[in-house]
């Protein structure tokens, strides 16, 4: 079965994978894309091939990097090999056929483009680089290559959603240094100390306040849909072992 990819509307080949439609076995069935895992390091690459071929890209031309929870952007000029990207959460490019890739366990992957200027990103938002802007970074990058602002449409993918990612106070207070209304962010927990994030809806939010021109959130639960999706905190629950990563791609 060839992986089929939720979209979201933007101008440009884009999608965000399941993890269906691969080879990997075990607990990384069967589209699991990272390769910083412990899967078979030639069954992950041919999960990446048949990513990128499933939206017309070269898989030799697909780049992902070393993500690290921050706020740093990379253009990309040309492809790097696959386990080599730089340490960063969020790529740019104006270059037609490069792909960019961002993996993600519950996470939240945002993809962003502006089809009349020819420019594409792609960024991993957990909560520490979404609160450390690496979204607003991303478009940044974005308008210095020539993306007009108000034409970027931007698309928030499945991550772990509010009822499914409760927090503690490291969090919480962290979210509201940087802004206290974002309170509205969060529901109170089932235990004391603890909050339900809305982590789609801060990254969308975060996204407007900087201008972006259209933004979608796909509203897929991680957590809740483990026939679909993998989930770190899902893993963790259940004092599992490994799990995969699904991918998220755009291209020009």
């Amino acid at each position: 079965m060839s992986p089929q990819p939720i979209t979201a509307g933007l101008a440009v080949p884009h999608g965000f994978f399941t993890r269906a439609g691969g080879v990997s076995a075990g607990p990384f069935a069967s589209l699991n894309c990272s390769l910083s895992g412990h899967d078979d390091r030639a069954a992950v690459l041919e999960n990446r091939a048949r990513a990128a071929r499933a939206l017309g890209a070269r898989p030799e031309n697909l780049v992902g990097l070393t993500q690290v929870h921050g706020p740093d952007v990379v253009a990309v000029e040309t492809p790097w090999l696959p386990g080599h990207g730089p340490r960063a959460d969020a790529a740019v490019t104006d270059r037609p056929g490069i792909a960019l890739g961002i993996v993600t366990a519950d996470c939240a992957p945002v993809l962003f483009a502006d089809a009349t200027a020819g420019v594409i990103g792609a960024a991993h938002a957990g909560w520490r680089g979404a609160v450390a802007g690496v979204l607003e970074a991303t478009i940044a990058s974005m308008t210095a290559l020539g993306a007009d602002l108000a034409r970027i449409e931007t698309a928030v993918g499945p991550c772990i959603a509010q009822p499914s990612y409760e927090v503690g106070a490291d969090l919480h207070e962290a979210v509201l240094a940087h802004r206290p209304e974002n309170a509205r962010f969060f529901a109170p927990g089932a235990r004391p100390g603890h909050w339900q994030f809305d982590l789609p809806g801060y990254c969308a939010a975060r996204l407007r306040a900087a201008g972006a021109g259209r933004v979608t959130v796909t509203g897929h639960d991680t957590l809740a849909d483990p026939e679909r999706f993998f989930s770190h905190r899902r893993r963790t629950l259940a004092k599992a072992g490994p799990i995969g990563h699904q991918i998220s791609i755009v291209t020009l």
